[in-house]
């Protein structure tokens, strides 16, 4: 489980600069709401993304909600990004088998009791980030900018290409 965790968070990295660099093509003239509805979805993630991140480390997040009232420039926010999915790229990597299996308490942001495994806070960084992914490509896709393919395969392709030989 330890190397496809890896293996996961390394390909939402990759997916995630992939996403942003596609972002960044939306003409702000032309598709302005999309754009500021993407730069959202994409925050959102963000913001989920740092809130785990703390329960993780047993540290209080200080977020009272799941995005932030001011929208942050689309680099701001992809630098901020790269910088968490490095994280949680190094704090994937440390975990022994006992670690991903630790049960851990923590509040969401309205304030509800919540208990979930380490592994369990991982795939729904995971997955959370995986389903919001689709909401911004689609919005791409309505401002005439094709989305990436956001695809598992496609990542495990490019990063061994090997994989491709018979």
């Amino acid at each position: 489980m330890d190397a496809m965790l890896t293996m996961l968070f390394e390909q939402k990295a990759w997916a995630d600069a992939e996403l942003f660099a596609e972002t960044a093509k939306v003409d702000a003239a032309a598709h302005p709401e999309r754009r500021h509805l993407a730069i959202r979805i994409l925050n959102h993630i963000h913001v989920a993304d740092q809130i785990f991140a703390a329960h993780l480390r047993g540290e209080p997040h200080g977020f009272t909600s799941t995005n932030t009232e001011a929208t942050p420039t689309l680099e701001e926010l992809r630098a901020a990004v790269e910088t968490v999915d490095a994280w949680y790229l190094a704090h994937v990597r440390s975990l022994s088998s006992e670690q991903l299996a630790e049960v851990l308490s923590f509040r969401f942001t309205d304030g509800d009791a919540g208990r979930m495994s380490r592994a369990e806070m991982l795939a729904h960084i995971i997955t959370h980030g995986a389903y919001h992914r689709g909401g911004v490509g689609m919005l791409l896709r309505q401002s005439d900018v094709p989305p990436p393919r956001d695809l598992l395969t496609r990542y495990l392709h490019q990063s061994d290409p090997s994989r491709r030989e018979a």
